[in-house]
């Protein structure tokens, strides 16, 4: 099997002019590749010992998030924008380049103690991944790191979540 990152389509200007998107759904699209990322951001976050639960932001976090909580056993929390879940949130706000968002979790979604992993696809700027690591920790749940399948390295966000173990499979480096 070629690199995962030979998997990864690369979309010039998507969202806008000037950014080059880094597109999953042409290694998600294949079988193997799919199962071999999931396969190696499992053999990573095992090295940090059990992990209860994976706590993920919609929508791409979502697609690696539940078939890795299903390989490590553990139950999964679906983080979603403003009115997007049924029951009683928290919410954590946090800034964007350009305004600000908001996530959300199930108040009930984290007993104390419980040991909780972040994954996304993409660890860019950190912003949402910090805004899930203190909704995590405010509910009491103990965040035992962070796995991506891409790092933007340039857009340095791994300073910006408060963590010390993270872990990315593909990194770009502009």
């Amino acid at each position: 099997m070629t690199s995962l990152a030979g998997y990864i389509r690369e979309v010039p200007d998507f969202p806008v002019p000037g950014i080059l998107f880094y597109d999953i759904t042409t290694l998600i699209q294949k079988g193997d590749a799919f199962r071999e990322t999931v396969r190696q951001l499992a053999e990573k976050v095992k090295l940090w010992g059990s992990i209860d639960l994976i706590a993920a932001p919609e929508a791409r976090g979502f697609i690696f998030a539940a078939p890795l909580a299903a390989e490590l056993g553990a139950g999964l929390i679906p983080i979603r924008k403003p009115g997007k879940l049924p029951f009683k949130t928290v919410s954590k706000s946090y800034d964007l380049e350009y305004g600000t968002n908001t996530v959300q979790m199930n108040i009930d979604a984290i007993q104390p103690g419980k040991r909780v992993l972040l994954v996304d696809d993409l660890l860019a700027t950190g912003g949402t991944m910090e805004a899930c690591r203190q909704l995590v920790t405010e509910s009491g749940g103990h965040v035992v790191g962070a796995a991506f399948v891409i790092e933007l390295l340039f857009l340095n966000g791994r300073e910006k979540i408060k963590m010390e173990k993270i872990e990315t499979l593909v990194k770009y480096e502009k």
